[in-house]
């Protein structure tokens, strides 16, 4: 007996908005953490260390969920994983609004994260019940509304926090999640799962999300805490034990959630030693200024309150958005060496510009519109680039690939921007020194230059091959 093939059900305008709402709600969600750092810092009393942690929380969960969100769709249902994820993130969202102390907060955005499989989710459901037209467009408003989310968090975690206690910041958009998935429920018909032979590399998952996490809390322990030998090396074992577990899982696994032979190809290691500076150097400046902006006027700061400390960081949130979506077409048509040497140029002269003028708040908001968009651009070229240089069927690897290193990179960048702070504490007052910005962009701007190395590097290893 032949199968019977049941054609999709075609959704309406209703589910469509409601998925868009959704992907609005999750991104003024994931949105809120950065103008409120400063204010969260001062609230539960820790270091800036320890508060770059509350970000860097969500994007090792976001970077382990990204690369297998639509193999989960696929084999379980777009729908049903959605709803699953959905509940995990509301609870996270919950707790976050709930917590008394950081590692309950640390707790709920490691939670939060999932949220970053909600777009490849949506993207499935779209593309199965549209038609390839109108799913375009679908998708395209489903990633607009994720965007203006940012922005809308950007802009009112200030007034929720301000206005009534920070804990809002993470409550309101969590009861707006909590609504719109029940309406999601509702109105989005299931879609049949999709059968495959390939596994879901859990062990990989938890490997990978557990090294990030050991390093990054090691990290500020060791920078902050000022660990004994005994206790710097035994972070340092415990790191490269669950890194050499991962990848010996990822090169054994017949599904792995990152396929590290891949790396073998020359624009593959390249693509990603260069994303992960590019990153790290615009993780690092992403961090510093909202702390500057925060810090009394009376000294070299600007006391600005969170309200405001999100709109001046709302420009460069509009910038970012921007130049993720023309990244590939500025590397087709000036070339990727172009886009990388200029952006790498623009990120070092900003933030070695940074470290002697940052004393007017158009300096640090025109600092952070011109990292975001080189850094955007730069990133998603080498995204493009990577797509394109595999073949069809190892796309979905390669840029998971990408999207993982990316996410560690900007991790990577702020918790070593907030560990210069912590160093440059001063001893009175506990509040960083203007020295330690300068050190901070400085550094960010060395790293930034590192990137030219990286491409210098790899054009004479292309001329010798």
């Amino acid at each position: 007996m032949s199968a019977v093939v049941v054609a999709p059900v075609r959704i309406g305008r209703l589910s469509i908005g409601a998925l868009g709402i959704l992907a609005l709600a999750l991104g003024t969600l994931q949105s809120v953490v950065e103008p409120a750092l400063p204010l969260l810092q001062r609230e539960l009393g820790v270091s800036p260390s320890e508060g770059a942690l509350i970000g860097n929380t969500l994007l090792v969960t976001g970077a382990v969920i990204a690369p297998v969100a639509g193999k989960l769709g696929d084999r379980y249902g777009g729908k049903r994983v959605l709803v699953w994820l959905m509940a995990v993130v509301s609870a996270g969202g919950l707790l976050a609004a709930l917590a008394p102390n950081l590692p309950v907060l640390l707790l709920g955005q490691v939670l939060q994260g999932v949220m970053v499989g909600a777009l490849p989710l949506s993207f499935i459901l779209v593309r199965k019940h549209l038609p390839a037209r109108e799913s375009q467009v679908a998708l395209g408003l489903v990633m607009a509304l994720f965007t203006g989310g940012g922005m809308v968090g950007t802009l009112f975690a200030g007034p929720l926090a301000e206005g009534l206690s920070w804990h809002w910041m993470f409550g309101l958009p969590t009861i707006a999640i909590i609504a719109t998935t029940l309406v999601v429920m509702r109105l989005m018909p299931h879609d049949p799962p999709i059968q495959s032979d390939s596994r879901i590399d859990w062990p990989g998952m938890v490997l990978l999300s557990g090294t990030l996490l050991a390093f990054m809390i090691g990290f500020v322990r060791v920078t902050g805490d000022g660990l004994p030998p005994f206790g710097v090396g035994a972070v340092a074992v415990v790191v490269v034990a669950l890194a050499t577990g991962w990848v010996v899982v990822e090169r054994r696994a017949v599904s792995p959630m990152v396929d590290l032979r891949m790396l073998a190809k020359p624009a593959m290691w390249h693509s990603c030693v260069l994303t992960l500076v590019i990153t790290a150097s615009f993780g690092m400046v992403a961090f510093l200024l909202p702390q500057l902006f925060a810090l009394p006027a009376d000294g070299h700061g600007f006391g600005l309150s969170t309200t405001d400390i999100g709109l001046f960081l709302l420009p460069g949130a509009i910038a970012g958005a921007v130049s993720d979506s023309v990244g590939g077409v500025a590397a087709r048509r000036l070339g990727l060496r172009t886009v990388l040497v200029v952006g790498a140029v623009v990120t070092t002269a900003t933030t070695i510009a940074l470290a002697s003028m940052h004393s007017a708040e158009w300096q640090l908001v025109l600092a952070k519109v011109l990292t975001a968009i080189a850094a955007g651009v730069a990133a998603t070229a080498l995204l493009t680039r990577a797509a394109t240089a595999v073949e069809t069927r190892d796309t979905g690897i390669a840029t998971s690939l990408l999207v993982v290193t990316r996410v560690i990179g900007v991790a990577l960048g702020a918790q070593v921007g907030a560990a210069i702070l912590d160093a440059g504490a001063d001893p009175a007052t506990g509040l960083p020194t203007e020295s330690a910005f300068t050190t901070g962009f400085v550094t960010a701007g060395l790293i930034a230059a590192l990137s030219l190395l990286v491409v210098r590097m790899t054009k004479e290893k292309g001329a010798q091959a």
